[in-house]
């Protein structure tokens, strides 16, 4: 997408830090923006301090709350999927009730709202899928049950939809960020390497989104040090366990 005055852009996780930032820039750049959340009044206020923005409030986890959504909009030009929600949890620790909740919210909630505007890209020959994954989503991670994996499904679901849509007029990426300083992060007790404030990491994902690249992994180096780890030998990472 070179340019975003003008177009459509449903942003789903609107309401808090990489969400409000991103939507700021996008309508700072002319791009009417629907901004979508749980929180009503959050998404609503958000949209009174913008100048093309709009509300629509609705529940990733719930199917028919998104499709009532999904059939309130018009025209689209693209859908930034950015919902989530994190809870650290080590096996030991094991809260089956949370880590379904990350699964639904940072997996599950995706595939509800592509399944409604894919189908509606293809038809009219283009249409732009911004995925916002994680670092965390590469490898297995300590204290990670249901965060990692479920943002390891994301970019798998990100991977098959850009072999399978090449050629469709439909661009598909996945954003991969490292530490970002939001509410989410807050809930860590250990030292998070090169923590990005929202506003500079929602510049990334703009600059992402212009670009035709399929994968955009950062900060770097902090991202080539997480590659690095996805491709060492298991006796190598679970050495002396």
């Amino acid at each position: 997408m070179r340019k975003f005055a003008g177009k459509t852009l449903w942003l789903v996780g609107a309401s808090e830090g990489l969400g409000r930032e991103i939507a700021r820039k996008l309508d700072a750049k002319g791009a009417r923006v629907i901004l979508s959340a749980r929180n009503a009044k959050r998404i609503e206020a958000l949209a009174s301090e913008l100048t093309h923005a709009t509300a629509l409030p609705l529940d990733v986890t719930d199917l028919p709350s998104v499709r009532a959504a999904a059939a309130k909009i018009p025209h689209l030009d693209g859908v930034i999927y950015n919902a989530g929600t994190y809870d650290p949890m080590h096996t030991s620790d094991w809260d089956t009730e949370a880590a379904l909740r990350m699964v639904d919210v940072n997996f599950k909630g995706a595939l509800h709202v592509l399944g409604e505007v894919t189908p509606r890209f293809l038809a009219q020959g283009s249409g732009d899928i911004t995925l916002i994954g994680s670092l965390a989503g590469y490898r297995g991670l300590p204290a990670s049950i249901g965060y990692s994996a479920s943002k390891s499904a994301l970019i798998s679901l990100a991977e098959t939809m850009r072999f399978d849509l090449r050629g469709s007029g439909v661009a598909v990426r996945i954003v991969n960020p490292g530490f970002i300083k939001t509410r989410l992060t807050q809930k860590n007790s250990f030292q998070m390497p090169m923590l990005m404030e929202a506003d500079a990491a929602a510049d990334k994902v703009l600059a992402a989104m212009r670009k035709r690249r399929f994968r955009t992994d950062f900060p770097a180096p902090f991202s080539w040090v997480i590659r690095l780890v996805q491709h060492l030998p298991d006796f190598v990472v679970y050495r002396g366990q």
